[in-house]
């Protein structure tokens, strides 16, 4: 079984690089966000090439709201059980690192790589309203960078400017996003990501920018097909599915208890399947080398 507080080794390093050629211009990574192992087997069993969290679904799991005091400890404890179910390369979304200092940003990098993961994203909001600095943000950057260890972790660097940014029209906010993109490259990040950024022209103008492009898609955003075209080179859902999935909770109850049929039940894995599933990420597990 794969110690996951050891050392990083040479299999981390394959990893990475692994995860870091998933990342192309013309075939992007396509990202089903995790929130659990048993998500993280279910979306690696039908063909994941990696296995990406969601840090707002993580939060629900364990019954506290997106935003708050999650920490780097409850982060890389996920890491470390979605890290060992699956053979994929497992991306950790620490949310903005957990602290302000970029000594606390470089604390959590280094757990979650500890717990397995050899990509991580880093956002610049620091709180519902404010963004870091792009100087203060390139810094905690910098500082998980150096916290890798030699493990090239490709560091997807979030900016919110999209979602919480005061600009006048998008072409402000990507001139914004362009200025940070060209400080977070210098610090060491390996790509920009642009929740929000729906306009496929303003995606294709960061796309030829400074930073390979990241987006997040969502029920009537652009296509994969758009979206590749315009030259972002990963794709990602966000809480979609762990969001989809509560709501499915939420109706599957509302039925039962209103019209006492069973309806929203139907199209989930059968019970036999998703136990065969988990039992061959064990089995995977149990063989799995030292790292």
């Amino acid at each position: 079984m794969r110690n996951h507080d050891a050392e990083p080794s040479a299999s981390m390093h394959q990893r990475a690089e692994l995860f870091a050629g998933l990342h192309r211009r013309g075939d992007p990574l396509l990202l089903a966000n995790a929130w659990d192992v048993a998500s993280a087997v279910a979306i690696a069993s039908a063909g994941a090439q990696a296995i990406a969290t969601t840090s707002a679904g993580v939060a629900w799991s364990l019954g506290v709201p997106d935003g708050a005091d999650f920490g780097a400890d409850r982060a890389a404890a996920v890491i470390r059980r979605i890290a060992a179910a699956v053979t994929v390369p497992v991306s950790a979304d620490i949310e903005a690192g957990y602290g302000e200092s970029p000594g606390t940003v470089a604390a959590t990098l280094a757990a979650v790589v500890r717990a397995g993961a050899v990509g991580v994203n880093i956002e610049d909001q620091r709180d519902q309203s404010s963004l870091f600095e792009p100087g203060e943000q390139a810094e905690r950057l910098a500082a998980a960078r150096a916290a890798a260890a030699g493990i090239p972790v490709w560091i997807n660097a979030r900016t919110d400017v999209f979602l919480c940014g005061s600009y006048s029209s998008t072409s402000a906010g990507v001139a914004a996003a362009l200025r940070r993109a060209a400080q977070y490259a210098a610090a060491g990040a390996d790509s920009l990501f642009v929740p929000g950024l729906t306009d496929l022209a303003a995606i294709a103008e960061l796309a030829a920018g400074p930073l390979p492009v990241a987006v997040m898609a969502w029920p009537g955003a652009a296509t994969v097909a758009e979206l590749t075209t315009a030259g972002v080179v990963r794709i990602s859902l966000g809480s979609a599915i762990a969001q989809a999935a509560y709501g499915l909770a939420a109706r599957a109850a509302t039925e039962l208890f209103t019209t006492g049929t069973y309806d929203s039940n139907t199209n989930g894995f059968s019970y036999t399947d998703m136990n065969n599933t988990l039992q061959n990420a064990s089995v995977t597990r149990e063989e799995a080398p030292a790292r």
